[in-house]
């Protein structure tokens, strides 16, 4: 990994805010009693590590997952452990930024080859065979 981009994730690391609530579902008594569920959330507007055409790409390719606010919020209950669940949201938090940021590559743009037309052509006269056999014969 790139020391730039390692240096960048300990200053998002700062940005980021995590809340523990308790958890829903199975679990017993202990679901009722720790806060083990993590919400993570992190706001891309106010964000100092991105310059703004990667906020742009970030807004563009997150737009599902961000708020009217523009803040991205992830959560995670997988663990009976804070600190497990804490590092899982953590994780994905960072591999959708990675994912997010990588550059769109540029279509080709090609034209089919002769195999394929011909392979479409019968096709469509097998399909056009097929459906006129279904028809009731021509008696006049």
């Amino acid at each position: 990994m790139p020391l730039d981009l390692i240096f960048n994730q300990y200053k998002l690391l700062t940005e980021l805010e995590y809340k523990a609530v308790k958890a829903s579902g199975p679990g017993g008594q202990h679901v009722n009693k720790t806060s083990t569920k993590i919400l993570l959330s992190w706001n891309l507007k106010n964000s100092v590590v991105f310059d703004d055409e990667q906020k742009e790409l970030l807004r563009t390719r997150l737009a599902s997952r961000l708020n009217s606010r523009g803040v991205l919020q992830l959560n995670c209950s997988e663990s009976r452990s804070q600190v497990n669940n804490k590092q899982l949201a953590t994780s994905r938090f960072f591999a959708l930024i990675e994912e997010a940021l990588i550059p769109e590559k540029e279509r080709k743009a090609t034209r089919p080859s002769r195999a394929v037309k011909q392979k479409r052509l019968d096709t469509k006269k097998k399909q056009s065979a097929k459906k006129a056999n279904r028809r009731k014969p021509d008696i006049d």
